[in-house]
């Protein structure tokens, strides 16, 4: 019997986790080792800051969910993996063997990557954990009671600008509705070259789209913006633009997960697995990764301000059934493989632009492209609402097979 250890319990983890266990069945026994006892749905992190949801609303147990397809769940604490002795060292369990380890562990924050950037410091707020969404949602309420001009954007180097445009679009709505929106000044700062880039090299008639939005919301935006200071009323750019806020959300760039910092071997300077095609790792072949872990290089080349390559939900769900596949073709003696380059997977994102919503469809990520459209619904934000409780039911059932 192979036993496979998957690290993670979210979108890539739980894919990996139970399509790995259906092909297997009772040849496989599968172990998932999170921190976390719960599912989250991230893309709604951007809603918990304005009350519209509540973390209960997008989280699960995600115990039980494993239990049923016979999966062990193992609530510990990854250290680091010892690839060269197939072991996996856990804060509370110790060491624990793999003959096929598949890393789904999510990222870690480089909130040192600008002094003050890191909200504990208490001058801007950020949203991509739960926790930090909630505490922008307090941020939120003081702002609300004493207005003032607000910057939201991401910093050098980070790599979900699709978030900070949402929730960008989602203060502006809230701010209307509560009846300050003229007090208070909005700026939007961005290391893309040009709006609508969002780290894949944009999308045709993105950059007009955003640029009218903007424009008809009448907030100020800063392309090819990088900080150079953090204080306590102000962010200066390196440019020496100086712009003074009550309150700031800003995504920082991401590092891999802090086990795989320790794992060296495994993984490039930033601390994400180095795989090829299959999510395979390129030395240890029975090492796999998944979702926000993988090393991803940007096609686009260097541009004046560094930032990353988003992996979303989707992307994440498909690396995961990928490096199932091909653990479940090794143990019957590796005569397939399956391939899938992270640029040519296709691009699906509903985002939402303030109780609105753009649809973002690509035949794949990276250019060049057969097709790229985004098409604004001005309505209502009902189909991004549809795929969260989707992606909430598809993955609460363990229904992987499901897209």
């Amino acid at each position: 019997m192979s036993k496979i250890i998957v690290l993670g319990s979210n979108f890539a983890g739980m894919t990996a986790a139970i399509k790995v266990k259906k092909y297997l069945k009772k040849k496989g026994e599968v172990t998932v080792i999170s921190p976390s006892k719960n599912f989250i749905y991230i893309p709604s992190l951007i809603w918990v800051p304005f009350g519209r949801r509540k973390l209960e609303d997008i989280t699960f147990p995600v115990e039980p969910v494993f239990k049923k397809k016979g999966i062990e769940f193992i609530h510990d604490k990854a250290m680091k993996i010892d690839p060269d002795k197939n072991e996996v060292v856990t804060e509370k369990n110790g060491k624990l063997k793999y003959d096929y380890l598949v890393v789904a562990t999510g990222i870690s924050n480089n909130f040192k990557a600008i002094p003050n950037l890191d909200p504990a410091a208490g001058y801007v707020n950020c949203i991509v954990e739960p926790k930090l969404a909630e505490k922008t949602y307090e941020a939120y309420k003081k702002l609300k009671k004493n207005p003032g001009p607000v910057i939201v954007g991401a910093t050098q180097g980070a790599s979900c600008m699709g978030a900070a445009y949402e929730y960008l679009f989602n203060l502006e709505k809230q701010l209307r509705k509560d009846k300050i929106r003229k007090k208070v000044d909005l700026h939007w700062i961005t290391p893309e070259p040009f709006l609508g880039h969002f780290g894949i090299g944009g999308i045709a008639g993105g950059a007009t789209m955003l640029k009218t939005f903007m424009k008809m919301f009448n907030i100020k935006w800063h392309t090819n913006a990088s900080i150079k200071k953090i204080e306590k009323s102000k962010i200066t750019l390196n440019d020496g633009t100086v712009l003074p806020y009550k309150m700031a959300m800003l995504i920082p760039p991401f590092l891999g997960a802090e086990a795989l910092k320790k794992s060296p071997k495994l993984v490039d300077e930033k601390g994400f697995v180095v795989t090829n095609e299959g999510y395979q790792h390129i030395k240890y072949k029975n090492v796999f990764a998944a979702g926000l872990s993988v090393q991803v290089i940007a096609p686009f080349g260097n541009c004046a301000v560094p930032f990353g390559v988003p992996k979303t939900g989707y992307p994440s769900d498909i690396m995961g059934k990928i490096a199932a596949k091909n653990i479940y073709y090794m143990t019957k003696g590796g005569k397939n493989f399956k391939k899938k380059p992270f640029g040519k997977i296709p691009g699906i994102c509903i985002m939402d632009a303030g109780r609105k919503e753009v649809w973002i469809f690509t035949n794949r990520l990276f250019k060049p492209r057969a097709f790229a459209v985004m098409i604004p619904n001005i309505f209502a934000s009902l189909v991004k609402t549809i795929l969260e409780k989707y992606m909430l039911l598809k993955n609460k059932k363990g229904w992987a097979f499901l897209p």
